[in-house]
């Protein structure tokens, strides 16, 4: 068809529905920042709005916003295609966008508008997982790209009934996506583990948080002093007076880089035969410290996909605060079915 496909969401609370659907339009927000549509075609322009607009916001939030308004109001091309899901219909509503970018003060929330003609209303069941994983983005207005072909075919079938939409059904066919949504959304978790741990507890705070791991796992610990260590941050051990075998010394490096045999010797040099060597990374190892602690029973490497694989595991048991500091929500995913027998 030859137009882009562009994605957009009515808010968080989806109270933009109505407008969409009843005056043939779509909309951003973010009213405070004013009549953004007559700024000139410039996106530092855009980005110098929203940061004095919102001075609280970080830089990467003035970015975000900012392209996304700029977008609407000049990328966007009379004839383009747009794809709206409603969260309260279970429906993608596609249309084509027939105007031009414009600032309606008689709309209290959704000032920045485009008129368009809505043609088809399809039910989210007749799309697969990983064309509603794309249209799920996270910004408020986006390109759809990889999935841009199968949200316009439906253009080439009759508009469905919104009030029957809703109840029709998917179809038990194979959906090969599935399995691509799933790797994706697990991927994306452990990269935000990755990243809030290696920004906010970098150093010696890691430490804190990895003894807090092992005390839900069932350890007691003991975290040393910031400084100096001697190359073991914590001592964990399952008795109460931390006398009986066997005893971990464990050294942690927040960093996201790749630790060396050095410091994996380092480490194994003070463990004796009764106690067990772990070094807790964020990044990777070495092949020359892989190679070290071949062999060694008694010495363990923990990179940063195996830790986040613990922090999943134990999520619950860690305190608080921690919590906070990654908020994680327990979800169902769809799991791929293995066809071979």
């Amino acid at each position: 068809m030859g137009s882009q496909l562009w994605g957009i969401h009515a808010g968080k609370t989806g109270d933009a529905d109505a407008l969409f659907r009843q005056q043939n339009c779509i909309a951003l927000g973010w009213v405070q920042a004013g009549d953004v549509v007559s700024l000139p075609k410039d996106r530092e322009a855009y980005k110098r709005r929203i940061a004095e607009t919102y001075p609280d916001k970080s830089n990467n939030s003035h970015a975000n916003v900012a392209g996304q308004l700029y977008r609407f109001s000049h990328e966007v091309q009379t004839g383009d295609h747009v794809a709206y899901p409603s969260k309260s219909r279970r429906t993608v509503s596609i249309g084509v966008i027939t105007s031009e970018a414009r600032y309606d003060t008689a709309e209290s929330s959704y000032r920045v508008q485009r008129s368009v003609t809505w043609k088809a209303e399809v039910p989210r069941t007749q799309f697969s997982q990983g064309a509603l994983h794309e249209l799920g983005s996270a910004m408020s207005f986006f390109q759809v790209k990889t999935y841009a072909d199968e949200f316009l075919a439906t253009l080439e079938s009759a508009p469905v009934d919104r009030n029957a939409a809703t109840s029709q059904t998917a179809s038990t066919v194979a959906d090969e996506s599935v399995g691509l949504v799933a790797e994706n959304i697990e991927d994306n978790t452990r990269d935000f583990i990755i990243k809030v741990l290696s920004r906010e507890l970098k150093g010696h705070p890691f430490s804190d948080f990895v003894a807090s791991l092992l005390r839900g796992i069932g350890y007691r610990t003991r975290v040393s002093l910031p400084g100096a260590d001697g190359g073991i941050d914590i001592i964990a051990h399952k008795d109460e007076l931390g006398v009986e075998p066997p005893l971990l010394k464990i050294q942690v490096k927040s960093g996201e880089g790749s630790v060396g045999d050095p410091v994996v010797s380092a480490l194994y040099g003070k463990v004796s035969g009764t106690e067990f060597g772990i070094v807790v990374t964020l990044g990777s190892f070495t092949q020359q410290a892989k190679r070290f602690a071949e062999g060694k029973t008694n010495l363990r490497l923990i990179d940063g996909d195996d830790f986040v694989s613990m922090v999943l595991n134990h999520y619950e048991s860690l305190d608080a605060r921690y919590k906070g500091l990654i908020p994680l929500k327990r979800i169902y995913i769809p799991e791929p079915v293995d066809d071979e027998e």
